[in-house]
């Protein structure tokens, strides 16, 4: 006997398979392109994380450069009498005889 091949008419459905797949992937990755965490919608807020904490790298910086000019201000090569002299007073909490103290309370008194 014979053999006999059978051809078979293929499907529409078979033929629109790998297209369909293909669309749900790039409409997947379409979707998050845009609205994700790091799509065009997440660029806007990390630009703004980005300008609030390079303003307080710049706020930070410039205490930096205060307290290392003070600190450089007590080394023991170049004492500035005048830090001393605030030092002295605020750890010792003296005045002289003939200086007026004001002082500052952390709480309002009640009545």
């Amino acid at each position: 006997m014979p053999a006999t091949t059978r051809q078979r008419k293929k499907s529409i459905l078979r033929r629109l398979v790998i297209p369909a797949v293909a669309m749900a992937v790039l409409g997947y990755f379409g979707f998050h392109s845009v609205s994700g965490e790091f799509g065009i919608a997440g660029r806007e807020r990390i630009e703004r994380e980005v300008a609030a904490l390079e303003a307080q790298l710049a706020e930070l910086r410039y205490e930096r450069e205060h307290l290392a000019t003070r600190v450089s201000l007590l080394r023991p090569e170049s004492l500035d009498p005048d830090m001393i002299d605030e030092r002295a007073r605020i750890n010792l909490n003296v005045v002289h005889v003939n200086e007026l103290a004001i002082l500052h309370l952390d709480e309002p008194r009640g009545r």
